[in-house]
């Protein structure tokens, strides 16, 4: 098992001295947990923001499964793309294009 940061030990002595739980419970009050953060840029935004040696061990299961969840949804966009890409409808090269879009020129 890997050893805690200094900060997470100061945490969780602290609340041991305290008498309250391990846990940090303050933040779930704050505004919306990462278990409940749908998958989107503002979920990219917190997992990339987020100091990892500063997570409880609890914390840190919530994070790795926001992280699947946030690449379930980008394989779902990236599928979708290809989708579109390699479908009928797809102007080939020359063709320009039926549809606003990105340009390649």
């Amino acid at each position: 098992m890997k050893a805690l940061s200094p900060g997470v030990v100061d945490y969780l002595f602290r609340q041991l001295v305290a008498g309250e739980s391990p846990e940090d419970l303050q933040w779930q009050q704050e505004g919306i947990t990462l278990a409940a953060q749908p998958a989107g840029a503002e979920l990219a935004r917190r997992l990339s923001e987020t100091d990892l040696d500063a997570l409880t061990p609890t914390e840190l299961f919530h994070y790795v499964r926001a992280a699947q969840r946030l690449a379930t949804w980008a394989e779902g966009l990236r599928e979708a793309a290809v989708g579109r890409y390699c479908g009928p409808d797809m102007p080939r090269s020359g063709q320009g294009s039926r549809r606003g879009g990105v340009s390649s020129t």
